[in-house]
């Protein structure tokens, strides 16, 4: 069986991540998903939150289309400055540093990697910088076959909010034996 290419890019921040001691990078398997989701809207403004290394924005990148824009933001100037690197020559990235929120007037997006800030202290912000139709992708869940979902023996009210929240059709799948992500569209309109 032929094994599926790593995009150069992402080669090239997994060694940045490694070099930094940078442990919080994207998985391949999420990064595949990321790379499909970003090819869904060619034309798209694609963000993320938590750039770390540029692992993630690099898969992003390998589905990203000629007309699409892809914004995305690191706290840690460092982390920032390198992940920036990975980009130069492509004027459709760009790599802020700062809060999360430095996204928001870039929104709203067609495909929102919210791995940094929002995620957890203003998901319902997360949800407003969505386009109709906009693809949000959440990592870093452990799977639960219980519902509600569950979490070290508590109901994991951040996956519930994102799983029942009226304005997405959201789904969690599994991307390695412990691990999951959660993937919503946003409706069109309100139900």
């Amino acid at each position: 069986m032929r094994e599926r290419a790593v995009p150069a890019r992402v080669v090239a921040a997994e060694r940045l991540a490694a070099e930094a001691g940078f442990e919080k990078s994207c998985i391949r398997e999420v990064g595949m998903l990321l790379r499909t989701v970003a090819a869904a809207k060619p034309g798209g403004v694609v963000a993320e939150s938590g750039t770390g290394s540029g692992v993630g924005t690099a898969w992003l990148h390998s589905g990203l289309g000629v007309g699409a824009r892809l914004v995305t933001v690191e706290r840690d100037q460092e982390l920032a400055r390198h992940a920036a690197g990975v980009f130069a020559g492509d004027s459709r990235v760009s790599v802020l540093t700062g809060d999360w929120r430095l996204l928001e007037p870039h929104a709203p997006f067609d495909v929102f990697f919210c791995d940094g800030g929002g995620k957890r202290d203003d998901p319902g912000r997360v949800v407003e910088l969505l386009a109709p139709g906009g693809i949000l992708v959440l990592d870093d869940f452990t799977p639960s076959a219980e519902w509600p979902p569950r979490f070290e023996g508590e109901v994991d009210e951040l996956r519930l909010f994102y799983l029942t929240h009226p304005d997405l059709d959201a789904t969690e799948v599994s991307t390695t034996p412990v691990s999951s992500a959660i993937v919503a569209a946003r409706r069109q309109a309100p139900r």
